[in-house]
């Protein structure tokens, strides 16, 4: 009896696999549908499209009492609206995708500073260019003189010439007429420079990239004081944080960091303390940071002081109690004082006995006067605004996330160092500002701790639930809040710092008229050009005072600056456009004080009009016609 296997049918136990898929009769499989674009990706593509849009329709050349606020096209507003929408959107993947952070904030970079550098036909910042004067007299002498007695104070750049004999070297290198070429993109340059120093820096705090790359961003829009345009305190400050970021990186003591080390112990986002350094590791990062702390010292006056504070600062803590590094920087500060800086050294500490203990002096923004008019007004306004709103904001932090204080608490005390600065000195009525900008870096970290809670980790209270949701909310809201403020802060004066080149060129050619040795009178020196030939002539601003000073001195300005004149001195009276608008905005003269000064003027017989263009007039004074 044959007997009958069962198989198992092929095509029930092997599926074959099913065919491709085809379009009609053609044979080719269809393709996988490609990812669609990342939304951080389109919202790049949008702002920079809306911002190249509005770019040409910027009306720089006619700007009025709000300066470049109502010159801005709505393209541009909406250009950084999608951009901080985009980069909301960037942090929900900042731990995986970083760089999309990132490319926001240099695009926020660009997108804020750069119109004046590619529209720009003159220098922004009428004051600017005394740098370019210093940098063309370095390339023509080939020499310093820290110890020549210049006019308008102007020794001082060769006493701490840092700054100055790069970009000589820069203008050589590039093959360019004059520093004037380059100038306007020192904000950018400097900025980008920046970014990775504070990423370092926070990173060394922190391990979320989503708080890392908000402080960045809140940096950035905070940073308002115009201090990263062409001069050395720039460079100084990008100086300044690169050897703070090796120093809180490197400089960590063995045993220094006790509970620190404990996960359990830290914030959710906190970063470990870095690992310790050795006597004989931390001597050589020493070595390698003095060239740094040495050119600090060559670049500004106020910078190494601040730095010198704030290695100080850290001292108190276990974890950087480094002598060696803070003792270094203390004796590289004095002897650059007591030999090229001596002249203003010892200036300095003459009125330092006069200022010391005059808070409210020493807190004073400006010469002595009240802003005035619809824009300087705003810009005030919105100054005091920013500055508590991210004084807020740290505090918050400070108080809530005590865990994260406790881990980043040498970034805290590097920000509060600099403040009893205000019992010492006014540094010309800019102390409040330089304050600001050095507690900056750590305010706008603790800031976004405030705005950006931990995701994982933390105790699951239903406070701290609500707040992660509410987070998703108050994030992009305080980010506006943070761009409304920048912008009026930034551009809010802009009259003041965009010159007409008919301006300059008048400027330039009184200057370059007058005999070796004249004495150029205007009212103050924001204008353009206005220490063209600085090692050649005397300059007197005369209404650099008080208003109540000025108010007298425009009863009869021609009297006042006759008695003012040397007696033989070849002197000529510059006022222009750029005068009147600074005159006015900062509220050392009052309305309509310019216009009554150079009618009086050209109408006395003891002043001879040399020029006259609405950009400005040049007078020359004829002491034979007394």
């Amino acid at each position: 009896m044959q007997q009958h296997v069962s198989v198992p049918s092929t095509e029930s136990s092997v599926r074959p696999a099913p065919p491709p898929a085809t379009r009609g009769g053609d044979r080719r499989p269809w393709r996988l549908p490609r990812r669609p674009p990342d939304a951080a990706l389109l919202t790049l593509l949008l702002a920079a499209g809306l911002w190249a849009y509005s770019l040409p329709r910027i009306g720089f050349r006619h700007m009025d009492d709000y300066g470049l606020l109502d010159r801005l096209p709505v393209a541009y507003y909406l250009s950084l609206l999608v951009l901080t929408a985009g980069f909301v959107l960037s942090l929900r993947r900042a731990g995986t995708a970083p760089w999309w952070p990132a490319a926001h904030c240099a695009a926020l970079l660009f997108a804020l500073k750069a119109p004046p550098a590619i529209l720009y036909d003159a220098v922004r910042y009428p004051w600017a260019s005394k740098h370019d004067a210093i940098v063309n007299t370095l390339l023509a002498g080939g020499e310093l003189r820290p110890n020549a007695a210049l006019s308008g104070n102007m020794s001082a750049y060769d006493q701490w010439p840092g700054f100055f004999t790069l970009n000589a070297g820069l203008v050589r290198a590039f093959g360019v007429e004059s520093a004037v070429a380059y100038a306007n993109w020192a904000p950018i340059v400097l900025g980008l420079l920046m970014m990775p120093v504070l990423v370092l820096i926070y990173r060394t705090f922190c391990e979320d990239w989503r708080l890392i790359w908000t402080a960045v961003w809140i940096f950035q829009l905070a940073n308002w004081v115009g201090q990263d345009y062409f001069a050395p305190q720039a460079l100084a400050y990008l100086l300044h944080l690169t050897v703070l970021a090796v120093v809180l990186r490197h400089f960590v003591r063995p045993g220094s960091a006790g509970r620190l080390r404990d996960r359990t112990f830290l914030d959710p986002v906190a970063a470990p303390v870095p690992p310790p350094t050795d006597n004989r590791q931390r001597a050589i990062c020493v070595a390698i940071l003095a060239p740094l702390i040495a050119a600090v010292n060559a670049t500004h006056q106020l910078t190494p002081v601040m730095l010198t504070i704030c290695l100080l600062a850290l001292s108190f803590t276990r974890r950087y109690r480094n002598y060696g590094l803070l003792v270094v920087t203390a004796l590289l500060m004095l002897t650059w004082d007591l030999t090229m800086g001596r002249p203003l050294f010892v200036e300095t500490l003459a009125t330092v006995r006069k200022s010391i203990g005059e808070l409210t002096q020493n807190s004073r923004a400006g010469y002595a006067g009240q802003l005035t008019g619809p824009g300087p007004e705003l810009a005030g306004t919105a100054n005091i605004v920013m500055v508590l709103l991210v004084a807020v904001l740290a505090g918050t932090a400070v108080v809530l996330r005590r865990r994260l204080t406790r881990s980043a608490l040498p970034l805290l005390l590097v920000s509060v160092a600099p403040v009893p600065l205000f019992a010492v000195n006014d540094y010309g009525g800019e102390m409040l500002f330089r304050v600001y900008l050095f507690a900056l870096p750590g305010a706008a970290f603790f800031a976004a701790a405030a705005l950006v809670p931990a995701l994982a980790g933390s105790h699951r209270t239903r406070a701290r639930a609500v707040w992660r949701r509410a987070s998703a909310f108050v994030l992009p809201a305080v980010l506006l809040v943070l761009l409304a403020g920048f912008l009026p802060s930034y551009y809010g004066k802009e009259r003041m710092f965009y010159t007409p080149p008919e301006e300059t060129a008048l400027v330039t050619r009184a200057l370059d008229q007058a005999p070796d040795g004249s004495l150029i009178l205007a009212t103050s020196g924001s204008f353009p050009q206005a220490l063209h030939r600085y090692d050649r002539l005397e300059h007197w601003f005369f209404a650099e005072q008080p208003l109540p000073d000025n108010e007298k001195m425009l009863k009869d300005p021609v009297s006042y600056l006759v008695d003012g004149i040397p007696p033989g001195t070849k002197a000529y009276v510059v006022l222009t456009r750029t005068q009147d608008i600074y005159a006015a905005g900062e509220g050392l003269l009052p309305a309509g004080g310019f216009e009554t000064l150079r009618s009086k003027l050209a109408a006395s017989p003891l002043f001879r009009t040399v020029e006259s263009h609405p950009y400005g007039v040049v007078l020359e004074y004829r002491p034979a016609a007394r």
